[in-house]
């Protein structure tokens, strides 16, 4: 009897193991020359069969995985992911003989060269991901054969020419993240992807109107297209996407847009605008917008008065409208419940402040507006605001000021004193230092920074190519814009040294290594650095770098103004990685002889009024207005704000 049960219980064991299905033996073998081709060998040892259930790779948040689809009598590779572990070559052709491939993610790796035609035979392939790579070439538009697409990813790439028009064919698409990719030229006709709900497309190379066809895609949830070359108007079809949650368009050139398109877009929480050649009133809708959280109109050409409507915000905490021309007086209660911060500057706003200003954990900017800002707590905003005129008041004319940005006191190696800048800032911050001889203005939020409201960067790293490295250890960064004045100057020629080093992006040859900061510098009003790379121009991260410049002063006042102009990568080594960074300031007077003796200066030649009055004995902030005149054929005409202020 016990010899029956033995053998019956081999016989079984033996049908078990002959009936385990195994993986189809041409994907095994590509699968092989892949982990090879990547040197994976030790994250990813395949002694037993790669579709086994219970594998170390199997699971979801395995990295490598790999997961199968073993319905059939034989199993196929469906999901293959390799993120973040700095894989590095070329895609191998042997990735494309897996078929039945679903999931595809090779995202922060610094993967090179060309995605092959081949990509296009992946045809069940629904989610693909390649952001953050080294990638190069042109998209291939055998991509649009992957119909089957829910999620597509190739951000933060170095790739060249137009998008494909094949892309139109994915029409299943619902997520499309082609930020920082490098494609350039008019943005194809895409009208097709109706399921589409996110398209992040900023920082690309992209030209020609803003497209009409983005109104069709009413799915939107979250749209993007920050610093391109996309000219306005924003259509009035975009008042069709009544879903969206998040609205970030920027950096619009050519003709004017209004916001007459913003009807029914109740569900937004971020809604950013800035830079965008908006004109005309704000609309008192806005103000009902109950979902809002984050609302940034600056760098416009809005006029009229800031609607009542925005005092009845329940969800707003930040809200940017500098540097328009708004008039009249802010509403009384502005500052509703939850604002955390209120830019109003540059506007020819006037009246007193709102009656809870002094809210604990606000902050407000009120530079140049005619806001009466005798009732300001801050000694140190009431300063500036009182140097911000021809003249500081019992203040001997200075002919030099030096800053050590973000950081505490400190005397380089060749005995200049860079005073202390290490208060803390908020979203929308003024302060002067203690005598009066610079300050300092700040408006922006870095929306999803894990990091939290950090305003300085910092490093222990050692920095290279200076005698004076503690100097750049410590740095300001915005996510918007941060001008240093100088105050109470002695009118005259200026040679201004501008200190940067990259603290916050590695060189690494890692993929933590990929990231890319732009922003632009303006000196008296004139723009003088466009683009401006830091790690590029100084060959690489934690290497110092100084560029000077040329200016003159009229009165009495210098402007140095940092903006972030939509450029560069967004998210690189983390979230919200981006905007100006300035780690030291220097100005001093130049002899008439030395002003323009070295070539690597430039000169600035706009001057930058600032001008406030003293009515009964109130410290009014008069408008600050930026005059320049370009001689054109019929002679002299006047500029306004087409650049940033």
């Amino acid at each position: 009897m016990e010899f029956w049960r033995i053998s019956f219980l081999l016989f079984w064991t033996f049908q078990l193991v002959s009936a385990q299905q195994t993986t189809d033996s041409d994907e095994v073998a590509a699968l092989n020359k892949i982990i090879n081709h990547w040197e994976l060998n030790t994250k990813l040892n395949l002694t037993i069969d790669p579709c086994t259930s219970n594998a170390s790779w199997a699971p979801d948040n395995a990295n490598p995985r790999v997961a199968c689809d073993c319905t059939g009598n034989t199993c196929h590779i469906t999901h293959l992911k390799i993120y973040a572990l700095d894989i590095s070559g070329e895609l191998p052709k042997e990735l494309f003989l897996l078929k039945q491939l679903m999931d595809l993610n090779l995202g922060q790796n610094v993967l090179r060269g060309p995605i092959p035609a081949e990509i296009g035979q992946l045809s069940n392939m629904q989610y693909l991901s390649l952001g953050i790579n080294n990638l190069t070439g042109q998209v291939p538009p055998e991509l649009g054969n992957l119909t089957k697409l829910k999620s597509l990813s190739f951000s933060s790439n170095n790739f060249n020419g137009p998008l494909p028009s094949e892309l139109e064919n994915l029409t299943s698409l619902q997520q499309l993240y082609i930020d920082s990719s490098g494609v350039s030229g008019p943005i194809p006709q895409l009208a097709n992807l109706k399921a589409l709900q996110i398209l992040w497309a900023s920082d690309n190379l992209f030209t020609g109107k803003l497209p009409e066809f983005f109104g069709t895609l009413t799915e939107l949830k979250d749209l993007r297209l920050q610093g391109t070359s996309l000219e306005g108007p924003i259509p009035r079809s975009f008042g069709d996407l009544t879903k969206l949650e998040n609205l970030r368009i920027g950096d619009l050139s050519t003709e004017d847009s209004t916001l007459d398109f913003l009807e029914n877009q109740t569900s937004l929480s971020i809604l950013s605008l800035r830079n965008c050649r908006v004109s005309g009133a704000i609309p008192e809708r806005i103000g009902k917008f109950a979902k809002l959280q984050y609302l940034d109109l600056s760098f416009n050409k809005l006029t009229g008065q800031i609607p009542n409507s925005f005092q009845d915000f329940s969800s707003l905490q930040y809200l940017y409208l500098g540097n328009n021309n708004l008039s009249e007086q802010l509403p009384s209660n502005i500052i509703s419940p939850k604002l955390i911060a209120l830019d109003v500057s540059f506007n020819p706003i006037s009246g007193n402040l709102p009656s809870n200003f002094t809210k604990v954990g606000f902050s407000m900017n009120v530079v140049g507006t005619s806001i009466n800002a005798n009732s300001l707590l801050d000694s140190k905003a009431i300063g500036m605001l009182q140097c911000l005129q021809t003249q500081c008041t019992n203040q001997v004319p200075a002919s030099s000021f030096s800053i050590k940005c973000g950081g505490t006191e400190q005397t380089s190696s060749s005995g200049i004193k860079f005073d202390d800048d290490s208060e803390k800032v908020e979203a929308a911050s003024m302060y002067s230092n203690s005598n009066y001889q610079w300050a300092l203005s700040n408006t922006g939020n870095f929306i999803s920074n894990p990091n939290g409201p950090l305003y300085i960067a910092k490093t222990d790293t050692q920095i290279t190519d200076t005698l004076d490295s503690e100097l750049y250890k410590t740095a300001r960064i915005s996510p918007s814009s941060l001008r240093y004045y100088g105050l109470g100057l002695k009118n005259g020629k200026y040679i201004i040294e501008l200190h940067f080093a990259e603290i916050t992006m590695d060189d690494s040859q890692s993929w933590k290594g990929l990231g890319r900061r732009l922003f632009d510098i303006y000196i008296q009003g004139e723009r003088v650095l466009q683009d401006f790379n830091i790690q590029k121009e100084a060959g690489g991260s934690n290497r110092a770098l100084i560029k000077t410049f040329e200016a003159n002063i009229t009165n009495t006042i210098m402007d140095i103004h940092f903006f972030w102009a939509g450029k560069g990568t967004c998210c690189i080594p983390f979230q919200s990685t981006y905007g100006p960074l300035v780690s030291a300031v220097h100005v001093y007077q130049a002899s008439e002889a030395g002003f323009s003796s070295k070539r690597d200066k430039k000169r600035v030649g706009r001057v930058v009024g600032i001008a406030i009055g003293c009515v009964a004995g109130s410290v009014i902030i008069s408008s600050l207005f930026y005059l320049w005149w370009v001689k054109g054929s019929s002679g002299h005409m006047q500029v306004h704000t087409d650049s940033p202020k």
